[in-house]
């Protein structure tokens, strides 16, 4: 064998090494995972491990509530103008949820923008309440989706992935799923890799911290609850080529960011000195043998009392890139080819896309007023939807501790208390200073 090609021999089954150590393929961990590498144009499987073992879903199954509403939307029973209210149902969904009230509108537009960037719980039932009517019609509509497409193994009980024993799916149905959207959807792309979302002075980044630090990267979704692990359906592109990781029971965000980013980079330097044909053939996503088991449930390991930090979804994925950090491992497992390049520690949200309530706006309207998510309204908040009154201004400037917290009265739920109707004063009295309890105007609801 000529030297040149034993060396690129050795580099290759070397980086083949670092990656199988790098994912975790080893030790007893690897049983509680499951991992997928596909290219999304043909369907060629180039890394499964796990792919056909039966997992919990969580939240994303909201790529098959935006594949049966885009699908709504394409045979014309409902448009993306189409303002929807915030039912009962909706409202009381668990976190994570963007809070709206019962009432509210909003469009469908802004629910999947909502639903994909900040992965809302209220939003997806709002979506199949728009689109089915209810959500056990919604499901129906799931089921049959995921049966013509040839998801074997997934189920659907609701639309936003909340626990649920019959709520399952594989790495494998997920590919399959994830393939479907990108190939039918394509004037519908930008859902799934929209890098954050403004209502009114808050930005809220996509949960998927590969959109806007890894090279290429635009898709899809991620999904967390303690039965399952934390969980990531990713995609990227390079040079024209579409690869989708799929990344089930990560012990943290962070963990599945990586370990996504791993198997994309693996995916994207596969032929790095021609010698693809090295590397078995897999089949297609479709062909994965789907395992007869029960899902692993991670409840114990993600949520049990060993751990220093309760796991959640909206846990702070911003990473210092120090030596030991998980993305500092990384980097300094990838192969030094042409096109390989590092996870950004850029974490500031870049393009951000405007969502608001109420029906459609059109060319030429007004910009929407300041909103407010009202799930990210705290006790002493002091940020509105309109001006602020004097008293609310100098609150916010006092710097004595618990100023903040005076100018706005809330309850520990984090509704505003009805304002006192103040007193008048006394005769012989001076008139007291103006109040710094903030106007009732702070404190309501986006509408």
């Amino acid at each position: 064998m000529p030297l040149s090609l034993r060396s690129t021999v050795c580099r290759t089954l070397i980086w083949a090494a670092l990656a199988c150590s790098a994912t975790g393929l080893t030790g007893t961990r690897a049983a509680a995972e499951a991992l997928l590498l596909i290219e999304a144009e043909s369907g060629k499987v180039l890394f499964a491990h796990n792919a056909g073992h039966p997992w919990y879903p969580a939240s994303v199954t909201k790529l098959m509530t935006t594949y049966v509403t885009l699908r709504a939307v394409k045979e014309g029973r409902i448009t993306l103008d189409t303002a929807v209210k915030v039912s009962s149902n909706a409202a009381a969904q668990s976190p994570v949820k963007m809070g709206f009230p019962p009432g509210t509108l909003v469009t469908i537009d802004n629910a999947l923008k909502m639903l994909m960037v900040r992965s809302s719980n209220d939003m997806a039932v709002l979506l199949a309440e728009g689109v089915a009517g209810s959500m056990e019609n919604f499901a129906d509509q799931m089921n049959r989706t995921a049966r013509r497409l040839g998801m074997t193994q997934s189920s659907f009980v609701n639309p936003n992935g909340l626990p649920a024993d019959d709520q399952i799916t594989s790495a494998r149905d997920l590919g399959i799923l994830a393939r479907a959207l990108i190939r039918e959807f394509p004037e519908y792309d930008y859902y799934w890799h929209i890098p954050a979302i403004r209502m009114g002075k808050r930005v809220q980044r996509n949960y998927n911290s590969l959109i806007g630090r890894f090279p290429g990267a635009d898709g899809m979704k991620t999904g967390f609850i303690c039965a399952s692990g934390f969980n990531l359906v990713a995609s990227a592109t390079r040079d024209g080529r579409r690869l989708i990781a799929v990344v089930l029971g990560a012990p943290s965000s962070a963990v599945r960011t990586v370990k996504a980013a791993q198997l994309l980079e693996r995916g994207f330097n596969s032929d790095t000195g021609g010698l693809s044909w090295l590397m078995p053939s897999l089949g297609m996503v479709d062909s994965i043998e789907p395992i007869n088991a029960a899902p692993p449930n991670l409840r114990d390991e993600m949520c049990g009392g060993h751990r220093k930090r309760k796991a959640s979804e909206d846990e702070d994925e911003v990473i210092k890139a120090d030596a030991n950090s998980p993305y500092a491992v990384f980097l300094a497992s990838l192969p030094k080819s042409k096109g390989a390049m590092t996870l950004s520690d850029d974490v500031s949200p870049g393009e951000t896309v405007v969502v608001y309530t109420g029906p459609a706006r059109k060319p030429g309207d007004p910009p929407p007023v300041a909103e407010e998510e009202p799930s990210k309204r705290k006790k002493g908040s002091t940020r509105t939807a309109s001006k602020p009154k004097d008293g609310a201004k100098r609150a916010a400037k006092d710097p004595k501790p618990g100023a903040a917290a005076a100018a706005v009265n809330m309850t520990p739920e984090g509704e505003a208390k009805p304002k006192p109707k103040p007193r008048k004063p006394a005769a012989h009295k001076p008139a007291p200073k103006a109040s710094s309890a903030a106007p009732a105007s702070q404190t309501s609801q986006a509408r």
